[in-house]
């Protein structure tokens, strides 16, 4: 069976361009982001999700994280990690960006917690497998980096019986969106089924239609337990233009996953199948949606 981290030289070259495109609009953006956001961003002591800020309060999509060992993928300034070492969690955070590391590492002195902070991609989790109760992401790794890597690589680092907790764009948000514009259109923009490396702006952003995040799943051993789709709040949000909030009051902007490890794979499972499919999809090659 093939490896399915061996790859063609020009599909490694191609996924180079995207992973070297993605890192640096994060370093070009990290001080602007936060300054945007900062206030979003503090909401529930960082306890929050996604871009309408939905406390974890409300939502409860973790357990009591006392005493686990958790991993956020995307960790950016490290809101979500400091607040659940709060909570007395053994956190490490986990991001590709040396700015975002940086803001990372300011926020976690003045907080005066242990954070230990990782430079590294999702794609290539630098820990033994079994090693965390909780995965967490929210709009981090899981976004920018390619689910057929980064979610079986989150399965292999957790421990039987351990969550992978993450918000992303829901696939209704990126079948809409239409590039020209910026802004979200009530007649889809794109094929459902194209959607594995989308454009935005300077990036690439991830996706994958609800039929094949579910099977994914599977095959690296996860069930779900959860899936959270919400309407735009009427107090909107810093993550959202104006423009846009009536369409995400119609439909969801958002997806947020609950899965839980509930066996782990034996060799030669569809790990190797699926990251085969995605790295046979091209954005040069799709077919335009008509």
């Amino acid at each position: 069976m093939t490896d399915p981290r061996s790859r063609p030289p020009r599909r490694r070259a191609s996924n180079r361009r995207r992973r070297d495109a993605n890192l640096a609009d994060w370093d070009r953006s990290a001080g602007l982001y936060e300054r945007l956001h900062r206030r979003s961003l503090t909401r529930e002591g960082g306890r929050a999700w996604g871009l309408w800020r939905v406390p974890e309060r409300r939502l409860k999509l973790l357990d009591d994280v006392r005493g686990e060992d958790v991993l956020e993928l995307g960790c950016g300034a490290a809101w979500w990690s400091i607040a659940l070492a709060r909570d007395g969690a053994r956190v490490v955070g986990l991001d590709f960006s040396s700015r975002r590391l940086a803001q990372a590492r300011a926020r976690v002195r003045r907080a005066g917690v242990v954070v230990p902070l990782v430079r590294a991609r999702a794609e290539a989790v630098p820990f033994a497998s079994g090693s965390f109760d909780l995965v967490l992401s929210d709009y981090g790794a899981t976004t920018f980096s390619d689910p057929y890597r980064t979610i079986p690589e989150a399965a292999r680092v957790l421990r039987p019986a351990g969550l992978l907790v993450f918000a992303h764009a829901s696939p209704f948000r990126t079948v809409a969106h239409h590039a020209g514009s910026d802004r979200m259109r009530p007649r889809l923009q794109r094929s459902y089924f194209e959607l594995h490396q989308v454009r935005f702006g300077a990036t690439r952003e991830f996706n994958l239609a609800y039929g094949e995040w579910i099977r994914l799943f599977g095959s690296v051993g996860l069930s779900v337990e959860r899936l959270v789709e919400l309407p735009a709040p009427r107090h909107g949000s810093t993550y959202v233009s104006r423009p846009d909030l009536p369409w995400a009051r119609r439909w969801p902007m958002e997806a947020i996953w609950r899965v839980r490890k509930t066996r782990v794979p034996s060799e030669g499972t569809p790990l190797s199948t699926a990251a085969e499919r995605a790295t046979a999809r091209s954005p040069g090659r799709r077919r335009r949606s008509r």
